[in-house]
């Protein structure tokens, strides 16, 4: 049990935080097992997510596992950008990496819907990038595309020294556009002026003829499977619109870190 100062402290008095227990909170039903959620009011999670980390920190494992419940229960389409964008204060402690994987599944999962919530713009762009980058993300291209369009158009709304095409070419890689219709690229798409020639050629071109087309020009820089298992890493560098936190994926865990320097994914 550690006894220094707990960086992300609650304030929070400690009778406060005990009496959170024995009677459901706001909005939820203690059932066998667990809270089982009505509402959550994501102010509520917030709270939870601090404690739950402290409780990790001065070693208190069954404070720890009952924030973790709850804090899992409350992952839904309205809170999982809100879980992703508040992880970042506490990614020293280890119980976030837990909760983080579990998110991410989430997000795999409901892809497309997570895609095109508005409080997608909201994320950090190395978090975007993360979640582009996953190969489990289940989502259709143009979506992709979409969101990282809307992302990009929210960043350029309060950065106006960089223009919206720099900003999207932080994304193209994780995106294949042979995969979209070669109708929606060329109506859609190309027309915005915001993706190379070459990338849409080599769609067009792929699509007509699949050994035609180099498969290295189609997504050169895509994150791919390694040999052993899953293993993906998407690190931010010190650049104007992303931040020296980092989320990586390596095997069956997702981890949290901060790292000091740049770091590039391999092809």
């Amino acid at each position: 049990m550690s006894t220094e100062p707990f960086a992300g402290a609650v304030s929070v008095p400690i009778f406060v935080v005990v009496s959170l227990f024995p009677s459901p909170p706001p909005g939820w039903t203690l059932q066998r097992g667990g809270f089982t959620q009505q509402l959550a009011p994501i102010q509520e999670i917030y709270l939870f997510e601090g404690v739950m980390n402290a409780a990790d920190y001065y070693g208190l494992d069954e404070l720890r596992r009952a924030c973790a419940g709850f804090v899992q229960c409350c992952i839904n389409v309205d809170t999982v950008c809100a879980l992703l964008a508040s992880a970042e204060r506490y990614i020293q402690y280890k119980c976030t990496k837990s909760l983080v994987q579990k998110v991410l599944e989430f997000v795999d999962e409901h892809g497309n819907e997570v895609l095109n919530l508005g409080s997608f713009t909201l994320l950090p762009q190395h978090v975007v990038r993360l979640i582009l980058a996953r190969e489990e993300l289940r989502a259709d291209e143009f979506t992709k595309f979409q969101a990282a369009l809307m992302w990009g158009k929210k960043y350029c709304d309060s950065n106006h020294n960089i223009t919206l095409k720099e900003v999207i070419g932080n994304f193209l890689e994780y995106i294949q556009f042979h995969k979209i219709p070669a109708n929606v690229l060329m109506r859609e798409v190309h027309p915005l002026g915001l993706v190379p020639y070459s990338i849409i050629m080599n769609a067009l071109a792929y699509q007509a003829d699949p050994t035609s087309v180099d498969p290295s020009k189609l997504s050169p820089n895509r994150v791919r499977r390694g040999g052993q298992g899953r293993s993906m890493s998407v690190q931010s560098s010190l650049d104007p619109y992303g931040s020296n936190t980092t989320l990586s994926s390596s095997d069956s865990s997702e981890m949290i870190s901060s790292e000091g320097g740049t770091k590039h994914s391999s092809n």
